[in-house]
């Protein structure tokens, strides 16, 4: 299990910095959202990585999850689709299926 536990942790880490330097690079206004959604990560079923404000706070399944662990940490979200509230990384709230 140990040795689980590192793979995955490592897995994080890149995808959190893949993610860092693509989404810098791409766009010349860069916002710091609270709430941010890493790309699709293969399991059964898919999820998704989510931070808020820069910390690691769990995986989603569905959108569903995203606004309840925002609701959890205090965040009402209005727009999913804010780039100034919600940064979807590696596809959009409609991405829950790695390819």
């Amino acid at each position: 299990m140990p040795a689980r536990r590192a793979s995955l942790k490592d897995s994080l880490t890149r995808v959190a910095l893949y993610a860092l330097f693509m989404t810098e690079s791409a766009s010349p206004h860069i916002s710091q959202p609270r709430i941010m959604v890493l790309g699709v990560q293969p399991g059964t079923p898919p999820f998704r990585i989510m931070e808020i404000d820069g910390e690691v706070v769990g995986f989603a399944r569905t959108v569903t999850d995203v606004l309840e662990t925002a609701a959890i940490y205090g965040i009402s979200v209005h727009d999913l689709d804010d780039p100034d509230v919600v940064r979807w990384v590696g596809g959009d709230k409609f991405t829950w299926v790695h390819h």
